[in-house]
């Protein structure tokens, strides 16, 4: 609750959670706030201008592209929100027995972790479009094979950290058990690192979803998604620009709300760290001069 308070009183934070919701709702409810359908094609009213009718105009195919962007949200966005819940429980669940139990369980599940991190998800997901084909579903398997490893060290090195606190001694000296004490004791600590690295991982999973559809290799046509529009108004680029800067404005910010929400919570975790800053530019200023 303290730290909602503080995200609250931040109004970047105000300003990212709410674009970050408008978002999840357009994409929810797309068939409700949309007029057209994704993709009804009009050829005879292709490359329209802005208008009442079509407020940011038509593609190549007369397609409405505010409706195809918002739609795009479910795959872009929405998507990467599963692959991500997905990783962060696996890699919870396994950080927090490997940080807890340490010894030849910490070992193993580290060693896994090891092989897992030791492939790049770019070289992961090709291998994965090469075996099974191209679709988004592979890239979402992707994600979860090398996230969740990732995920995991992180928890891991934060739950180690609170083993040692003098409640979760007192908790293992009245002999409450193991899963009581990871349950209420360590995880709840935990969940302000849990939120950190996993908005601040959505980033990156949207730009690399994204990316694999603008090269192809994500979403197939039809479907609507941010990178196989951006790969189709890149053909006409030098005609009709507009049509490859809404789709990548809408990129932009959805990315850099994440990151001013990562920003912001680390902040609220810790507010030393806005003091903390303040003195080292207080410092960089006085070298200067």
């Amino acid at each position: 609750m303290i730290i909602l308070k503080r995200l609250m009183q931040d109004r970047g934070a105000v300003i990212a959670m709410s674009i970050i919701l408008l978002y999840v709702v357009l994409g929810l409810f797309a068939p409700i706030v949309t007029y057209y359908e994704p993709n009804h094609i009009n050829t005879s009213d292709k490359f329209a201008g802005i208008s009442w009718s079509h407020w940011l105009g038509t593609d190549h195919l007369g397609r409405d592209v505010l409706t195809r962007m918002i739609y795009g949200i479910r795959p872009s966005l929405l998507y990467v929100f599963i692959a991500l819940f997905v990783s962060v429980v696996i890699g919870a669940i396994l950080g927090l027995i490997a940080g807890y139990f340490r010894g030849y369980i910490d070992a193993l599940i580290m060693r896994c972790c090891d092989v897992m991190l030791a492939f790049p998800s770019y070289v992961v997901t090709l291998a994965l479009i090469t075996v099974f084909g191209m679709g988004v579903e592979n890239i979402i398997l992707a994600f979860i094979l090398t996230r969740w490893a990732w995920f995991c060290r992180i928890i891991r090195t934060s739950v180690m950290q609170y083993t040692e606190a003098d409640h979760v001694k007192f908790a293992r000296t009245i002999g409450m058990s193991h899963s009581s004490i990871i349950l209420k004791h360590i995880l709840p600590l935990t969940l302000a690192d849990i939120a950190i690295i996993s908005s601040s991982s959505m980033c990156s999973m949207i730009l690399q979803m994204s990316g694999f559809s603008f090269l192809g290799l994500g979403v197939k046509a039809p479907t609507a998604e941010w990178g196989m529009m951006l790969n189709e108004a890149r053909k006409v680029m030098f005609t009709h620009p507009e049509m490859m800067l809404t789709t990548g404005i809408a990129i932009v910010i959805i990315v850099m709300a994440f990151n001013f929400l990562s920003d912001a919570l680390q902040i609220a975790i810790d507010p030393r760290i806005t003091s903390k800053e303040k003195r080292r530019a207080m410092k960089k200023g006085v070298m200067s001069i």
